[in-house]
């Protein structure tokens, strides 16, 4: 008995993320594979009710289909995906960081997927609140502009 909790209370500990790792696996997730894979693993099972971390298992699901050799698989774990991380939207429309997570799919995703349709209300709502957002928050949306290209030098320069 005492065993079995014990492993219960390992895997709650295991399965809450703190949100700065999650931000951190998810820049390395779209490096590698590898990467891609662990950050699946850690977010698949999560399914409380925090919008952010849901956005993140959204793009979980969208970056783990990149790397799915079954066309039907890729196909559902992308569209489950964008469901998901469009749900998040609609739900906090104002979470600047939720609209990061959307942009930064959308700025990956090919053309002939045609999930690209908000790049430009994403960013504008990124650029407008990001004075207003926590400074770690920040520090992620600096590393992620610094890096896009649908960001503008002048808008770089303006949240450097």
């Amino acid at each position: 008995m005492k065993q079995l909790l014990s492993l219960i209370i390992s895997l709650f500990v295991f399965l809450i993320q703190d949100l700065s790792d999650i931000r951190e696996q998810y820049y390395a997730a779209s490096k590698t594979k590898q990467a891609a894979e662990k950050f699946y693993a850690n977010l698949v099972a999560y399914n409380k009710d925090n919008k952010t971390m849901l956005a993140y298992k959204g793009a979980a699901l969208t970056l783990q289909s990149k790397f799915t050799s079954d066309k039907k698989a890729r196909k559902e774990l992308f569209t489950e995906g964008v469901m998901l991380l469009e749900n998040c939207v609609k739900k906090e429309p104002k979470n600047t960081e939720i609209r990061l997570i959307r942009l930064s799919i959308q700025e990956h995703t090919p053309k002939f997927l045609k999930y690209k349709a908000n790049i430009e209300e994403d960013k504008k709502m990124i650029l407008t609140s990001f004075d207003k957002e926590p400074k770690e928050l920040q520090n992620y949306i600096r590393l992620y502009s610094q890096q896009s290209k649908l960001f503008t030098e002048s808008e770089k320069q303006k949240i450097k």
